[in-house]
């Protein structure tokens, strides 16, 4: 059986859920607990649901320590050892224990991507209620098997991933036999430009995987993707932030800044409560516009006892609280039941045949 929804911290998941923001630290903190902080104080001034951070042991995934790392900061092109890049961002066990006590503190869920099981262990010694896998370890197939023995909540990001890849993926995880699992799409471009976003793949997923839990990781500038794709059914939503576009690292310069990220939330719950239902019916609010706005039949001049309804003495006029326009042609030929005068509105005991 599958699942058409997964828990977090009690935060029930799914397609007739609210939509579940989650706001991506990263590397973003600097290796700095302060800045680590500062980022969870404005993420719950954001209202996410979530802060996500990323843990990781830079010798066990940087294989080459020769190998170099070309990225954008403070306006320009930086080529560094991708080794030493990681080691600067990379935060002591110890460290995760406080963040994870500070998040809880501040009243916010706390999660991250482990790069490594080991990395996984710490975050299971911490406790941590879900973990998310980068598009990077998608088609990691034994981490993703290893992860999934724990119970926990996965969520996948499917960068760069075509639709046979996220089958073995959801396959390794155990989803087709009920594991809780959900799957965002996601661009693996930083930033995303518009023609490279797809937010159409949602409909594909969707339909390839019925009842999955579907979501967005969100690398646009903005709110509007976000909102598209809460449109295609996406529930989870997750996006880089950063406390200043000027901060010395990769990623601190696409990412948004806390005003920023707190109106792509904000845009993004609007967005659900404009979803409403699927009943064809007016709302509440329209009752009051309805029977102001339609019409009823009513007298177009004088009509005596016994006289005969016709074009010429009936027509339709606001507001809408007397006969509805649709019973106008089965009235013409009926007989007045008594004198009524121009502008009054016609009621069923007023004809006869």
């Amino acid at each position: 059986m599958n699942n058409n929804t997964i828990s977090i911290d009690d935060n029930q998941i799914g397609h007739n859920y609210e939509p579940y923001c989650i706001v991506e630290v990263g590397l973003n903190h600097n290796g700095n607990m302060d800045i680590a902080k500062k980022m969870i104080d404005e993420a719950v001034n954001a209202g996410a649901d979530a802060v996500k951070f990323q843990t990781f042991q830079a010798k066990e995934f940087c294989g080459d320590p020769k190998q170099l790392f070309t990225y954008k900061s403070q306006g320009k092109e930086v080529t560094e050892s991708m080794l030493e890049m990681f080691q600067r961002h990379e935060l002591a066990p110890e460290n995760w224990k406080d963040i994870k006590s500070y998040c809880r503190k501040a009243g916010i869920t706390f999660f991250s991507t482990p790069q490594n099981r080991s990395d996984l262990d710490i975050l299971l010694d911490v406790g941590v209620p879900a973990i998310k896998i980068g598009s990077d370890d998608f088609t990691n197939l034994p981490l993703i098997e290893s992860y999934a023995e724990t119970g926990l909540p996965i969520i996948l990001s499917c960068g760069m991933s075509n639709l046979a890849e996220v089958n073995d993926a959801l396959e390794s995880v155990g989803w087709f036999d009920g594991y809780p699992a959900s799957l965002l799409l996601c661009t693996s471009q930083y930033p995303t430009s518009p023609e490279d976003v797809n937010i159409n793949k949602l409909t594909t997923l969707r339909n390839a995987f019925p009842g999955l839990v579907v979501g967005f990781s969100d690398h646009t500038i903005g709110s509007e993707a976000a909102v598209m794709a809460l449109a295609q059914g996406a529930r989870i939503f997750e996006k880089h932030f950063t406390l200043d576009h000027n901060l010395p690292g990769p990623d601190h310069w696409f990412a948004e800044t806390p005003d920023e990220i707190s109106l792509w939330i904000k845009s993004i719950k609007k967005a659900f409560l404009m979803l409403g239902n699927s009943y064809v019916r007016p709302t509440e609010s329209e009752g009051h516009n309805r029977v102001e706005a339609r019409r009823s039949v009513v007298l177009l001049k004088d009509v005596k006892k016994g006289e005969k309804f016709s074009e010429e003495n009936l027509g339709l006029r606001r507001p809408g609280d007397g006969l509805a326009p649709s019973l106008l042609k089965n009235i013409y030929g009926l007989s007045a039941t008594r004198d009524l005068c121009l502008g009054e509105k016609v009621s069923l005991g007023d004809m006869t045949k």
